[in-house]
């Protein structure tokens, strides 16, 4: 057998060959692969095209849905809670129309309700709710508290018996709005300016992220932040509120009325929410700045 003996300048020139080959084919194959498509930009809604789509949402009038514009995403948060069917968020999506996109659909656990039930607690004639505020004009001295719970009203008692009076419903605004003023009558009832042991001495208005603690007939004191504002909420049957603020703290039946405060400073009136104190959920309030305008009150 005959072994072909090979040159060794012209062995090592055909490898260099092979390799400038091989490395040109990977250099072309690199090229060849096309660049990484870029995520196309989130688009971008007005202030009136959210407007639009939350009228949409109140147009389409689905019961147990709150909604709210996130201005850090640029979306309308519509919270929908268990009762909300697939075919009615599609509705309310529908009736957005093109600013359908705009909306960002967020699940709440529970039925978003009135906590109204049948605090220091305030007994009207058929329904219990929790002590908002003490406020006062002047000499005259009143309770502040939601306005579902005043809607209808006569006079408050401080007991389930109804034999110790507090006094009558002096202003009630709901829906729409939802807050209400009871009149101190009994003179002979303490009425401290302050949420347990907190001294309340100013009011103020609700920002993103604050941290808050509300207080209740039925489940006491409880913490949390707010998550958005100016928010509407369609409790159904027509009872549809806005400018709230949408938190995360925990309310059950009962705490309806009932004060969020920071520190210091009233910021709300207990209005709804879903879920409870076991398991969490979304609760709204009323902010209580409205409500000392209009009646002309203040906290002291």
């Amino acid at each position: 057998m005959r072994i072909k003996r090979m040159n060794p300048h012209t062995g090592r020139a055909r490898r260099n060959r092979l390799i400038a080959v091989a490395s040109g084919f990977v250099a072309v194959t690199a090229f060849a692969v096309p660049a990484a498509s870029a995520e196309p930009p989130a688009p971008s809604y007005s202030e009136r095209q959210l407007a639009d789509a939350g009228h949409a949402v109140l147009t389409a009038d689905v019961g147990g849905t709150a909604w709210h514009v996130d201005v850090r995403t640029n979306s309308l948060v519509v919270t929908a809670d268990s009762t909300v069917s697939q075919a009615e968020i599609d509705r309310i999506k529908q009736q957005a129309g093109t600013n359908s996109g705009a909306i960002r659909i967020e699940r709440t656990p529970g039925k978003i309700s009135k906590l109204l039930t049948g605090g220091d607690a305030g007994y009207a004639e058929s329904w219990r709710c929790s002590a908002g505020f003490n406020v006062r004009s002047g000499t005259t001295y009143y309770l502040l508290t939601a306005g579902h719970c005043t809607d209808g009203a006569g006079n408050w008692y401080t007991n389930s018996s109804r034999t110790t009076l507090i006094g009558p419903t002096a202003g009630s605004s709901f829906p729409g709005n939802d807050y209400g003023l009871v009149r101190y009558s009994n003179q002979n009832i303490s009425r401290p300016g302050t949420v347990g042991s907190v001294d309340i001495t100013s009011a103020a208005n609700a920002t993103l992220g604050m941290s808050v603690t509300r207080r209740g007939s039925t489940t006491g004191t409880h913490s949390g932040t707010v998550t958005g504002l100016n928010a509407t909420v369609n409790y159904g049957g027509g009872d549809i509120v806005s400018g709230l603020i949408r938190t995360n703290v925990c309310a059950e039946p009962g705490d309806s009325g009932g004060p969020l405060y920071s520190r210091s400073r009233a910021i709300g009136l207990t209005s709804g929410g879903s879920g409870n104190c076991t398991t969490g959920g979304t609760t709204f309030f009323q902010p209580v700045t409205e409500a000392l305008s209009a009646y002309g009150v203040s906290v002291y």
